[in-house]
């Protein structure tokens, strides 16, 4: 393995000066009174990829030899990185061929065609896409482009926190999520060698931690579904790995439903899409609020490529766990006007009726008292609590559907 140094981050940031956004770093108020810690956010989805990938992608296509630049290059990606050498291959005029895994979102996909890349679906996982890619390489003679366990790769991530601790140097805290590892690898060399006191703290998700496993000295057990599918990577590079034991100080892990919350959270108040595994630094600090209390906490949004419908999914699901959107099931007797008068009744209390279905056939009790499911919007899970208790009081029979 060879080591990274800040003089290789540093080197980078000069390399790549100009071709990638320098992404601001913003306090938010709103997030910080949420999670008792004053919160920073990179916003690395405003790069032009809507990910940091772009970074190392560039430094390093940019140390290739110019016979190795004139075969061309290949790498294996579930997206982020793959638009990353995409569009900057394209922009040095290299050939670039992309392996995805067949599940790869579309959005991906189609955004990596559009910059002019190859694009080739194999296998179910990065694995076995990095497997053909490591084979067409040796074909094709193209030079295979890892997504993290590369010390150029790592060295143009950590420009992140060059920038970062430019812009808050009293920064005593930086969150990470972790897929294979480069990011944090690249932002931990960085951030330890201008600010030994600062604290890296890494992010996985439940279902895919092979950093926390590595490092635990556990076996690598890891898969499933994951709305995080940039942290859905079987197992972190080995340079990564050596990175984090000696300069991270925890990695902390966090389910589907706070990345999920995160995401809402991210477009409800900062009004910013972030994918998952963008998100994720922001769940660590949602499921973990006593470790980062009162601190100055800065976190990268790594990535905004997330695909319309699952963000739309997501959203939704967010209305139903805070009990903004509800589900109720009423018997009404079978008379001419009942339907009305619970809509009535549904307005006075507040509620807004989204949809109707009039259920005659199945479930009932009986066939003189029908069931009616509303689908309702209220403030929140109180007011919906409050909504179930007005209909209560005036004799009408509501069960909230889970």
């Amino acid at each position: 393995m060879t080591a990274v140094t800040l003089d290789d981050v540093r080197a980078a940031a000069v390399r790549i000066a100009g071709a990638v956004e320098r992404t601001p770093l913003l306090e938010s108020r709103t997030l910080s009174r949420l999670t008792g810690a004053r919160v920073f956010l990179k916003f690395e989805n405003l790069q032009f990829t809507a990910s940091f990938k772009e970074r190392g992608a560039l430094n390093k296509l940019l140390t290739l030899s110019e016979a190795e630049r004139a075969r061309g290059v290949i790498a294996m990606s579930a997206g982020n990185h793959a638009q990353g050498v995409a569009y900057h291959a394209a922009r040095l005029g290299v050939r670039a061929v992309i392996v995805m895994p067949r599940g790869t979102p579309n959005t991906k996909v189609k955004n990596t065609q559009v910059h002019g890349a190859e694009v080739v679906l194999e296998g179910d996982t990065l694995a076995e896409a990095a497997r053909c890619a490591h084979e067409r390489a040796a074909r094709e003679g193209l030079t295979f482009i890892h997504p993290y366990d590369d010390p150029a790769i790592i060295a143009g991530q950590g420009t992140i926190a060059l920038e970062m601790l430019a812009d808050a140097p009293d920064l005593d805290a930086l969150v990470v999520p972790i897929g294979g590892g480069g990011l944090i690898a690249g932002i931990a060399t960085a951030a330890k060698a201008l600010k030994p006191q600062i604290e890296v703290w890494g992010v996985e998700s439940k279902t895919y931690c092979a950093m926390y496993q590595r490092l635990n000295g556990l076996p690598v057990e890891v898969g499933g579904d994951t709305i995080a599918e940039g942290l859905a990577v079987r197992d972190v590079g080995e340079l990564p790995l050596a990175i984090v034991r000696e300069r991270v100080r925890e990695v902390l892990l966090v389910d589907e439903a706070t990345i999920e919350r995160a995401i809402v959270t991210l477009i409800e108040i900062e009004k910013t899409v972030a994918e998952g595994a963008g998100a994720a630094g922001l769940a660590a600090l949602l499921a973990y609020p006593e470790r980062f209390a009162g601190r100055k906490v800065g976190i990268p949004l790594c990535g905004g490529n997330i695909d319309t419908r699952v963000l739309a999914a997501v959203l939704m699901r967010g209305l139903v766990r805070d009990g903004r959107l509800a589900r109720l099931r009423v018997s009404m007797p079978d008379v001419s006007g009942s339907l009305a008068r619970v809509a009535q009744m549904l307005g006075e209390a507040g509620g807004n009726i989204v949809e109707v279905q009039h259920q005659r056939l199945f479930g009932t009790a009986s066939v003189r008292t029908p069931e009616v499911e509303f689908l309702i919007e209220a403030r929140d899970r109180e007011h919906t609590e409050a909504i179930i208790a007005a209909l209560a009081t005036r004799g009408v029979r509501v069960t909230l559907l889970q």
